[in-house]
């Protein structure tokens, strides 16, 4: 750590740049969280998370630094410690909980029903967004990061806490991943 000492926020201080920096950001968090997550409600407590911490830590944030970028290393390492935490634990699956759910009258018989109608009308964007997911969490970020968010290399490489050439390898080869993920789609589909 430096010499020098972190700046001491007031409380209104901290109120004023947590909703002057951080607050309108929440969409962008969320869109990252769930394209890291893929699951709607993980990606609403990881941004709910992310919104405590950067609370709690605001003495280390800069002012007048990229809050986006702040923000969301603070997303990827909750997301990654996360990550790391559920894959120690054994998988678990409530049997009774999912045969009551659908013996139960709130279940939405839709869900049930042939859902191709509905992949065909959204096709394109589905096949991107499932070429993106397919991909392992490290290509995808850099993928988001860079392509969707409008990251620049360096702040990526600040967000990844990686080198620099790191990013840009990783980015190249996520990219080719997802160009042959869709080419080959493309070639099913007749564009190619």
């Amino acid at each position: 750590m430096s010499g020098e000492e972190k700046h001491k926020y007031t409380q209104e201080e901290k109120e004023s740049v947590f909703e002057s920096e951080f607050l309108p950001l929440v969409d962008s968090l969320y869109n990252f969280a769930y394209r890291l997550t893929l699951n709607e409600d993980d990606a609403k407590d990881l941004v709910q998370d992310t919104y405590m911490k950067a609370f709690r830590f605001i003495e280390s944030f800069e002012k007048g630094t990229n809050a986006k970028a702040w923000l969301f290393r603070i997303l990827k390492n909750s997301f990654i410690n996360e990550f790391r935490k559920k894959s120690k634990e054994p998988s678990k699956v409530d049997y009774h909980e999912v045969e009551a759910f659908y013996n139960s009258d709130d279940v939405d018989e839709a869900i049930t029903t042939d859902l191709r109608v509905e992949t065909v009308q959204d096709m394109i964007g589905d096949e991107i967004s499932n070429a993106l997911n397919g991909l392992d969490v490290d290509f995808r970020t850099v993928i988001i990061l860079c392509d969707l968010e409008g990251f620049k290399y360096d702040e990526m490489a600040k967000i990844l806490n990686i080198p620099i050439g790191t990013v840009r390898s990783r980015l190249h080869r996520a990219r080719n991943l997802l160009k042959e993920k869709l080419s080959r789609y493309a070639k099913k589909m007749g564009y190619l």
